[in-house]
């Protein structure tokens, strides 16, 4: 993709993230937001052929670069690998504060039928950069360990942050910590991490679900 089309999309998705929290994400918001953004109304159609979906995968995306250029190599090396792995969660999160609202109209889209799918492939995108970024060069049955025990801790960090009103979001950082303390251990087999897995998932759909009614 040309660099001419991504500052279109940037343009898009910003102006589309002033009404998403009100009106959700549909394609009436996509053409809004493409004739705000000062292009053709139907622009959204060439930056986002897929329509609100890939959208919502290219704002993930954005926000998973925004978590990565504020946390550099250097600053992470001088880190402990659990306060890596903290620091990008809580980075990623409290850099998306103010659209919390549109992560939850997003979670109602990404929770339709045939959407599903999308959901699972950007949460393994995000924290598959989280591990890269924190150092792990782990390989074999320990690469996917890591990340279904980061999408666990992600996950369900993230759905405490949707309706975190303490000051500062501070229960969701303590909530953070202590899954992270009991949650990312080493030694665990790959056949306990696929049925957990499998657990996991539905219980992130159940509760994906719950936020999106």
């Amino acid at each position: 993709m040309n660099d001419s089309l991504d500052i279109s999309r940037r343009d898009i998705l910003r102006e589309a993230l002033k009404s998403a929290p009100f009106e959700g994400w549909t394609e009436k918001l996509l053409t809004h937001a493409s004739q705000a953004a000062g292009y053709d109304p139907l622009m959204h159609k060439r930056a986002f052929p897929g329509g609100v979906i890939e959208m919502l995968d290219f704002f993930i995306a954005e926000a998973d670069r925004h978590m990565l250029e504020a946390l550099d190599a250097d600053t992470l090396g001088r880190m402990k690998i659990r306060e890596r792995i903290a620091a990008l969660v809580r980075t990623r999160l409290e850099q998306q504060l103010a659209h919390r609202e549109a992560i939850r109209r997003a979670i109602a889209v990404y929770m339709l039928p045939g959407n599903y799918p999308h959901l699972l492939k950007t949460l393994h995108r995000t924290v598959d950069a989280m591990w890269i970024a924190a150092g792990d060069t782990s390989t074999d049955f320990n690469w996917y360990t890591k990340r279904f025990l980061l999408a666990k801790v992600y996950g369900a960090t993230l759905m405490v942050w949707l309706r975190d009103d303490s000051e500062g979001q501070k229960d969701s950082w303590a909530f953070l910590d202590r899954r992270i303390a009991n949650v990312l251990t080493v030694g665990k087999t790959i056949g306990k991490a696929k049925e957990r897995a499998e657990k996991f998932g539905d219980l992130l759909t159940r509760q994906m679900r719950n936020m999106a009614q």
